[in-house]
């Protein structure tokens, strides 16, 4: 930097220091603001229902099935065998 660009600078140092601490403090306040209120959330009146029991699940069988025989097929009329 230099000696002209820090004698520009210098009247505007302090309020320039001034301003950041403002907006510091004013984001470090909203943020403890916003911790102390989510702190004092409480669900202990909120009752969480039991876990419903479930059937065992049974496998997919639909793909187990053979393929019909393609003498069958024919017999049947299918088009395109």
């Amino acid at each position: 930097m230099g000696p002209a660009l820090i004698r520009a600078r210098k009247p505007f140092m302090i309020k320039n220091i001034v301003t950041g601490i403002g907006i510091a403090s004013f984001v470090i306040g909203v943020y403890a603001f916003t911790i102390k209120a989510v702190a004092q959330d409480d669900f202990s009146d909120v009752q969480i229902p039991d876990v419903p029991e479930q059937p065992p699940h049974t496998p997919h069988t639909g793909a187990l099935k053979t393929p019909p025989d393609l003498a069958e097929l024919k017999r049947k009329g299918v088009k395109g065998t």
